[in-house]
């Protein structure tokens, strides 16, 4: 249920827990990346949303997400095992969404494991699209699935009319 999760930005304090879960649920099998020093950077940097959800303290999920002029990335996305299937995920999703729509952005992109199939289901049942793959892109261990959730049209047509003072 997403009232028994509250959602909020990421503090200092969470960089730690955000860089473990990473470690163990997203990195596994690579080299570990996104160290606490590294969560801290993107907590503190002003393009970028660490968004949280914890009971009783505990972190239980978390979502970074950086924003460019019209499109958000998700760079990382992970619940915990035991959390997992319970809305929790959904509900950090909703929230990324909702934030990258009020920023104005056109789509949220990410990439996932080509073989992670329980997060491309996921994905597509929040209406993600496959738009393509990066080969190697995770140390050359595996491929990845580049993902797009188009949240509104692109604001500018393809080519521009020129312009043309008013008579």
């Amino acid at each position: 249920m997403i009232t028994a999760y509250p959602i909020t930005l990421a503090q200092a304090a969470d960089a730690r827990a955000i860089a473990e879960l990473s470690r163990d649920a997203i990195e596994r099998g690579l080299s570990w990346r996104w160290t606490e020093r590294r969560v801290l950077r993107s907590i503190l940097e002003p393009t970028v949303n660490v968004a949280v959800a914890r009971r009783e303290g505990e972190l239980l999920g978390f979502a970074v997400m950086q924003y460019g002029d019209e499109d958000a990335h998700i760079s990382l996305f992970a619940v915990r095992a035991a959390e997992r299937r319970t809305g929790l995920g959904s509900a950090l999703l909703a929230w990324l969404e909702a934030t990258a729509t009020i920023a104005g952005m056109r789509s949220i992109r990410l990439e996932a494991r080509a073989g992670n199939a329980p997060a491309k289901a996921f994905y597509r049942h929040h209406g993600f699209s496959e738009s393509g793959t990066n080969p190697g892109y995770y140390e050359d261990v595996e491929d990845a699935v580049r993902m797009v959730k188009q949240l509104r049209p692109s604001a500018l047509p393809t080519a521009m009319p020129p312009w043309r003072p008013t008579p």
